[in-house]
């Protein structure tokens, strides 16, 4: 390799490094976001689940409402 191909490929490293370090932050917000929804939606399912066996052996649920802070 002559001084260009390798000057260009230097370019190309720190281009693609530059990238990566712009859209990382973005990926890991999805990523998180992700698995936010994950849990949210698993508690839901488990709150519904015990709504629907508590109603089945006639005993009545209290139901408190709580707030998420994200």
């Amino acid at each position: 390799m002559n001084g260009n191909q390798i000057e260009g490929l230097v370019g190309m490293v720190l281009v693609l490094g530059i990238l990566v370090l712009m859209a990382l932050p973005s990926v890991l917000g999805v990523l998180r976001d992700r698995r936010l929804d994950r849990q949210i939606r698993e508690a839901r399912q488990l709150r519904e689940a015990r709504r629907t066996e508590g109603a089945g052996r006639g005993r009545k649920t209290e139901h408190r409402r709580t707030s998420v802070i994200a």
